[in-house]
């Protein structure tokens, strides 16, 4: 697809401006139907337009999910939304790398970082479930600290946006640009879906974007310090995630 792409042109918001009237009023079958038809629309789009449609068509009810390893999505969606909300989970268990990219997205860029915290303190989780529940249970762990406060900041979205890419992972290679995650009963969107990892560092070098410092060290992607280590040369990228494990994702985005 190379024409341009609007909430408009695919019919999807009303022709009196590009935010619909009471997004609030939308319930699960009409989110379902509308991503449906977006994701096939929208395939093939450039990001910007697909995150452009989003922003369109959600108004204040779309945010951005960002784990801080870059913020190459929050500026792409902040280029067609400026003030958009971008949320971090903050699981306590971060590298302090990480908080320092969260920390430079809030100063240098046009968006609203807001951080989330799970209902348990590290040391609270520990008193309740004993020590290192990450070591013992990492799907637990990351139920705990990931996956209940994600569902519990998206309460006031319709829809969220992800940076989730074909190329990450063998379990990533069908990623939609655009879906229904049935689970949430919300729009998800994944603008970068198809872009390589060259496409990445093209645009970071281009718009100068804050990244991790860790990538610089041999980590290939980069979640909790626990469950995080450098990856081998030839290794995939996320193979240095819960590496002692038969678990390849924290379950965001399953």
């Amino acid at each position: 697809m190379t024409a341009l792409v609007s909430a408009a042109t695919l019919g999807l918001v009303g022709p009196g401006g590009p935010t619909p009237a009471d997004p609030a009023r939308r319930g699960p079958q009409e989110l379902r139907e509308l991503a449906e038809r977006a994701g096939r629309e929208l395939e093939g789009a450039p990001a910007l337009e697909i995150a452009r449609w989003a922003a369109e068509t959600f108004g204040d009810r779309f945010c951005v999910t960002s784990s801080m390893a870059d913020a190459v999505l929050a500026h792409l969606v902040s280029r067609v939304a400026p003030g958009v909300d971008v949320i971090f989970l903050d699981t306590g268990l971060h590298f302090p790398e990480t908080l320092r990219v969260r920390d430079e997205v809030a100063r240098r860029l046009p968006v609203n970082v807001r951080s989330i915290r799970p209902r348990l303190t590290v040391g609270q989780q520990d008193g309740e479930y004993g020590p290192r529940l990450f070591n013992r249970s990492p799907d637990d762990c990351c139920q705990l600290r990931k996956v209940e406060p994600l569902e519990r900041a998206l309460s006031g979205y319709d829809a969220w946006a992800a940076g989730l890419r074909r190329d990450e992972s063998p379990t990533r290679a069908n990623t939609p640009v655009v879906t229904f995650d049935a689970r949430r009963g919300r729009v998800k969107v994944n603008p970068i879906a198809a872009w390589k990892q060259a496409d990445v560092d093209a645009y970071i070098a281009r718009h100068d974007i804050p990244v991790n410092e860790l990538f610089k060290r041999g980590y290939g992607s980069i979640g909790c310090w626990p469950c995080t280590r450098r990856t081998k040369a030839g290794e995939d990228p996320r193979a240095g995630r819960w590496a002692m494990f038969e678990k390849t994702e924290c379950g965001l985005h399953l």
